[in-house]
């Protein structure tokens, strides 16, 4: 993620979350925090969904992920957050968490499906209305590496490419606004 993606980032942020993060919240991570990596997924040069994560020790927290309504149920953000785990896990990651809504099953779905496992509830995480939290974690060292759910285990690419979303890679990251881990829809 770039700071020119920027303008983007926000109206895919005001689509998908009810308490958006502000700009500044973006930028502030983006020049500021050094233990975040955000990548984005681009069409062409129009991005249309994006994914962040800190990564502290032998941890990765996803503290969000979001796609665009036009391009959703397209296997972005899959891609995005299979990304995510395979360069969490290349820097040395064991394993990666996140929250989610109670509400979100579809995020749960794709969560469960890509090994995250429930451990735990946040009662009243959502400061919009309150919605209890669920803590998912996976164990990087059970992933397959597949970054496109359509290659063969085993044959993740690497490089700055999302593949099969079109992204760029960051090693910057964000904070603010709303609380880490707010996983939007995907």
């Amino acid at each position: 993620m770039r700071t020119t993606d920027l303008d983007r980032i926000q109206e895919i942020e005001r689509a998908s979350f009810t308490v958006p993060w502000s700009r500044n919240a973006f930028y502030g991570e983006l020049a500021d925090n050094h233990f975040a990596r955000y990548i984005v997924a681009q069409r062409g040069d129009l991005v249309v969904g994006y994914a962040g994560m800190w990564l502290i020790l032998d941890e990765a927290h996803i503290t969000n992920i979001a796609v665009h309504p036009e391009a959703r149920r397209q296997h972005v953000g899959e891609t995005l957050l299979r990304y995510a785990m395979a360069y969490a896990r290349s820097q040395g990651a064991m394993r990666m968490t996140l929250e989610v809504r109670v509400s979100n099953a579809p995020a749960q779905h794709l969560y469960r499906k890509l090994g995250f496992t429930a451990k735990g509830v946040r009662r009243g995480y959502y400061t919009d209305n309150h919605e209890d939290a669920i803590i998912m974690w996976a164990e990087l060292g059970q992933f397959d590496g597949r970054i496109d759910p359509d290659e063969e285990a085993g044959a993740a690419a690497q490089g700055d490419a999302v593949p099969g979303a079109g992204g760029e890679k960051s090693a910057e990251d964000r904070r603010g606004g709303r609380r880490p881990g707010d996983a939007g829809e995907v």
